[in-house]
């Protein structure tokens, strides 16, 4: 069960990302070219906001 979860979350990650790259390309792009200017920290921070939020999400849908 807990594979098939994993296995599941990495599906829904990569549709996700396919559909960015797929319909977004130059949005991606200028995303991409606005990392530098932010700071290291504010990036982590970014980060662990973004993790916390996906196990929480999680725990709540998943129960």
């Amino acid at each position: 069960m807990l594979m098939q979860d994993i296995l599941i979350g990495f599906a829904f990650f990569l549709i996700i990302e396919g559909l960015v790259y797929a319909l977004a390309p130059s949005f991606l792009v200028s995303m991409a070219r606005l990392l530098p200017t932010f700071s290291e920290g504010a990036l982590r921070l970014a980060g662990v906001v973004a993790v916390a939020l996906g196990v929480l999400l999680v725990f709540l849908v998943h129960g």
